[in-house]
């Protein structure tokens, strides 16, 4: 049997130690949340134990009420000397007394069951989420919300809709979804509110607010929040959003579910003391609030317009010198079965290649893949590290732990008709995104000298070989920003591009970016090319430009 081999595998540098595994990221790999489908069974059925438990112990109770109740309305009705004068009930009313309710109302079979049930739990906690799940799902929403201009409300009713021309649109209708309670939309803007984004705060909470005044406010036991919670988050955050009247209505609701509430009280005073004090401050009940910026991404609104295209720009492609062929490469081994091409892009170069790998191949590779998964690192000088700007779960894949892995490099060789062999080629690396899962703008080249892409020694990323190893349905498209064109998820395809030019410099119109997933399990494999090896594949041009 063949034993499963994966290694910590950054920018082509074997280094098992400087990724591992932390706290809360579940919600980087969709894979991860898949599995926590199987911890909740396991927690319906000790819940399940328990219920059923307490019901038989409840039935016990109502026969020991509805014995005693009867004794009441029948025996013990008439005079009590003459139900007394019988030995037999006097005596069974003294055991009762004396036993039968002490034995009731001390019983352990409550807490026994409360106990199983928690002991059930607590043998599944380790594999639950943790806090950081929850806020990095809740972010992974609020990037959806963004990114493809989602109403709040058609969230919280199951829908993926954005406005158009003052109407809702969908931007894409799910075969199933659910509908978000009052406490679930608390939850995504109490995450916003505690990172200071009162932009978002104010969306979620105001539909949270509504959802806990359509359910009458009542509370449940599994509920994190309350109506009175909501309210007074979304006061403060329009407060701090400049929204005085707004906030002071919203305290003066608050009063009238917790008149006592001192801190409230003072906010009240507060709030009414700077409307009298300025006339200045804006009123306009978050109408004009704007989102916060963004301190790394300076082409977000490109980058944004092109995720919501999904790989549909018809000018793009009225180029007329893109075209579609069969291609062989000049290689006998694709001469009886040639693969599609299709040209997407002149400058940058980039083409994509169809039914590259079949469905197995594909399955085989994610599943060699899944023990090996750990968080997606960006370079940060010289080191690694995590970031919100990208959220998957990558894995490492030697030639040596399975014949699939070598055959993708042979097929990708004939292709390209570059060495793919290490070091020359970086090891295969299997990403699966998260919840929004996404890789903000960047480039697979190195762009500093202290990069640790260069700690091959082979020279910079010359060329990305990108395998889709599954489909979406909606959302995932490849963008090339300044190139200004998307591509939309293929299944089984494959993209190719140049990340230098042939005098060795990067090419600036390769930044690109993966657009959140949508709906979707997101799997691909990246295959990094390096220059040395590739010296007489890819010769240098005559123009030092070039």
């Amino acid at each position: 049997m063949l034993s499963l081999q994966w290694v910590c595998f950054g920018f082509g540098l074997i280094a098992s130690s400087y990724i591992c595994v932390s706290v809360g990221e579940m919600f980087t790999s969709l894979l991860n949340v898949k599995e926590a489908i199987v911890i909740e069974r396991k927690l319906i059925s000790y819940l399940k134990t328990y219920i059923d438990n307490e019901l038989d112990r409840l039935e016990d109770l109502k026969r020991f009420h509805a014995k005693v109740s009867d004794l009441h309305s029948g025996i013990y009705d008439g005079p009590a000397a003459t139900a007394m004068a019988n030995p037999l009930i006097a005596f069974t009313l003294i055991k009762r007394l004396q036993s039968e309710w002490l034995n009731l109302v001390h019983s352990n079979e409550a807490s026994e069951n409360t106990q199983a049930l928690r002991s059930g739990f607590e043998a599944v906690e380790a594999s639950l989420p943790k806090l950081e799940d929850l806020q990095g799902a809740a972010k992974g929403l609020m990037r959806l919300q963004d990114v493809y201009a989602l109403q709040v409300g058609s969230l919280a009713r199951g829908r993926f809709q954005r406005a158009a021309r003052g109407e809702p649109v969908d931007v894409y209708r799910p075969t199933v979804s659910v509908h978000l309670s009052g406490d679930d939309c608390f939850l995504v803007g109490k995450v916003a509110y505690e990172q200071g984004d009162y932009y978002h705060s104010v969306l979620w909470l105001e539909e949270s607010v509504r959802l806990f005044r359509v359910a009458g406010g009542g509370w449940s036991p599994e509920n994190q929040g309350t109506l009175e919670d909501a309210l007074d988050h979304l006061a403060f955050s329009h407060f701090k959003a400049g929204n005085v009247s707004y906030a002071l209505s919203l305290s003066q609701e608050l009063l009238h579910h917790d008149p006592m509430n001192g801190r409230v009280l003072q906010n009240v005073e507060k709030y009414e003391k700077l409307l009298v004090e300025s006339t200045s401050l804006p009123i306009s009940e978050g109408g004009g609030m704007r989102r916060p910026n963004s301190t790394y991404l300076r082409t977000r609104t490109l980058y944004e317009r092109l995720c919501q295209t999904q790989g549909s720009q018809p000018k793009h492609y009225e180029n007329h010198r893109l075209y579609c062929d069969s291609f062989t490469n000049g290689d006998p081994g694709l001469l009886l079965q040639p693969i599609r091409r299709e040209v997407l892009s002149l400058q940058p170069y980039v083409v994509l290649y169809h039914n590259f790998i079949t469905d197995k191949e594909a399955e085989n590779i994610k599943t060699l893949s899944q023990q090996g998964l750990r968080r997606s690192v960006v370079a940060s000088g010289e080191k690694q590290e995590t970031a919100d700007y990208r959220i998957s779960k990558s894995a490492w894949l030697k030639d040596t732990v399975h014949p699939i892995i070598g055959q993708m490099d042979r097929r990708i060789a004939r292709l390209t008709g570059l060495n793919v062999r290490s070091p020359y080629g970086e090891y295969l690396q299997v990403v699966n995104y998260g919840i929004g899962g996404h890789y903000e703008p960047h480039f697979d080249h190195a762009t500093s000298a202290s990069s640790p892409v260069f700690k091959l020694k082979t020279g910079n990323r010359v060329a990305t070989f990108m395998i889709y190893l599954s489909s979406v349905e909606a959302g995932g498209s490849t963008a090339f920003i300044y190139a200004n064109f998307s591509v939309p998820v293929v299944e089984n395809a494959a993209l190719f591009w140049w990340n230098l030019h042939r005098n060795g410099g990067g090419d600036e119109n390769t930044l690109h970016a993966g657009c959140p997933v949508l709906v979707g399990d997101k799997w691909v494999a990246n295959k990094w090319i390096h220059e040395h090896g590739q010296e007489f594949q890819r010769r240098c041009g005559l123009n030092l430009e070039d």
